[in-house]
């Protein structure tokens, strides 16, 4: 039988996995050509690594203590470590939520106005708001499903937000199968290029509007920003 807290040791590398996409997300604000932040060009980078590094040395923490617990107490502070750590993920993961939208409003109304730039310019700056709304989104998805990373795997799966592939079939090899990063980056992926849920469905409230929430961006960089660039380098 699989221990209880088997998670935190077999999917370590999905919390690496979240904290690299963070860092991904950093470096693709610094190549932003627009001047499209809230304050000083800065300030979002910095407030993200901020919390970014903390956060990394949490979870490097974490893994050491799993492989030294013993006793219920020991993975009682863990868990409770867990939960401080998803709380300042989310906090981290809405600040990176605030900044892409808020670029994506100052390229549109620079769009607009007529001072956006080239078409290039226009382009890259684009893909740059539609990579993020990918990792973003696929950043919440990740937080939330069955609890967060903290209780996955020590919830039922009757407290999914998502019903993936590999839920509906019966084989006993994968009953035990839990989605990781990698799955809701598909996940996100999917959602942002076909504007609606592919094979993994929506089964809570929350979900279908995080879904709503990140087909939205998409489609509004794609549809209007993307559009007219193609058409000012025509």
């Amino acid at each position: 039988m699989r221990h209880e807290h088997a998670i935190v040791h077999h999917r370590a590398i999905d919390f690496w996995s979240a904290r690299a996409a963070v860092l991904v997300v950093i470096c693709l604000q610094l190549l932003v050509i627009n001047d499209l932040s809230f304050g000083p060009r800065w300030l979002a980078r910095a407030i993200e690594a901020a919390l970014l590094v903390p956060l990394s040395i949490a979870t490097a923490w974490t893994q050491m203590a799993t492989q030294k617990a013993v006793d219920h107490e020991h993975w009682y502070a863990i868990s409770r470590f867990r939960v401080f750590i998803r709380r300042t993920a989310l906090v981290m993961t809405g600040v990176i939520s605030i900044m892409n939208c808020g670029s994506l409003v100052f390229l549109v109304q620079k769009l607009l106005a007529g001072h956006a730039g080239a078409g290039t310019t226009l382009l890259v700056d684009a893909l740059n708001i539609w990579v993020t709304n990918v990792i973003v989104f696929a950043l919440w998805f990740w937080s939330t499903d069955r609890g967060g990373p903290p209780t996955c795997g020590l919830v039922k799966r009757a407290h999914a937000d998502f019903l993936f592939p590999q839920m509906t079939l019966s084989d006993r090899e994968i009953r035990d199968w839990l989605p990781g990063f990698v799955d809701y980056v598909f996940l996100a992926f999917t959602n942002a290029t076909a504007f609606s849920p592919t094979d993994t469905l929506p089964l809570t409230q929350r979900a279908k509007l995080l879904m709503m929430a990140e087909a939205m961006i998409s489609l509004l960089t794609i549809a209007l920003v993307a559009a007219r660039a193609v058409n000012i380098l025509a």
